[in-house]
């Protein structure tokens, strides 16, 4: 995958991470995205698995973080 790829499939992970209505919902998206972006950019070092855990982790936070930010709880 080229970088120019992996940059197109990091900004395609930001903008679809708030899909969903609810917190699961944007949580779950956020995670499975942040997966697919992470082991794209992980097999670029030979370490798919290890990218797709962190990139899962860093997906679930940010769709939490949206969905509480929306909701006024966090300013």
């Amino acid at each position: 995958m080229t970088k120019k790829a992996t940059f197109a499939a990091c900004a395609l992970t930001v903008l679809l991470v708030g899909c969903g209505t609810t917190t699961g919902e944007r949580a779950g998206s956020g995670a499975l995205l942040g997966a697919a972006t992470g082991a794209a950019i992980g097999s670029l070092s030979a370490n798919a698995g290890k990218g797709a855990l962190i990139g899962a982790g860093a997906g679930a936070l940010g769709g939490y973080l949206l969905d509480q930010h929306q909701k006024g709880n966090i300013d």
